[in-house]
């Protein structure tokens, strides 16, 4: 079954890059130099930051539903990068060489399986996971940190 990889749009937080610390601070969000790569996977670019880059570490609400579900945590975010738009079937390097939690939802975005993987192998398990009709979406999340990488649909 094919599958499309979602990062997130740059919008809603290119204007938190022109805040002071302390605005960011109000705002649970922090600026970070990148000290090490990889390391700093942005969720917008769906990319490792480079050593020398801004990025923010901002606290994103990624299941923002009505249910048990319901979830937000801290992601990375780079500076002035465009929404990466990887293609049907393409997992982004910053995904595929980690481990990987997968959190397959319902219509009712309720939880309805789990697994964590080899990033390498995320596309024969996204495959099998949307081949199976009760499953309308599935989560990623970097399995150590335990944040969200990206959302996953069927095309189209």
């Amino acid at each position: 079954m094919p599958f499309q990889i979602h990062a997130l749009p740059a919008d809603p937080f290119r204007a938190l890059f022109a805040l002071d610390d302390a605005a960011l601070h109000a705002r649970d969000a922090r600026r970070e130099l990148v000290r090490e790569h990889p390391g700093t996977p942005c969720r917008v670019s769906l990319e490792d930051a480079r050593v020398g880059e801004t990025v923010l570490l901002v606290n994103h609400c990624h299941l923002p539903v009505q249910s048990p579900y319901r979830s937000s945590h801290a992601i990375y975010v780079r500076e002035g990068v465009a929404q990466a738009r990887p293609g049907v079937g393409e997992v982004p390097a910053a995904i595929s060489t980690r481990l990987i939690s997968v959190r397959l939802l319902d219509t009712g975005d309720m939880m309805v399986g789990a697994d964590v993987v080899d990033g390498a192998a995320l596309d024969g398990v996204l495959s099998e996971a949307l081949r199976d009709p009760a499953v309308r979406y599935v989560h990623l999340h970097y399995a150590r940190p335990g944040c969200f990488a990206a959302a996953v649909t069927r095309p189209g």
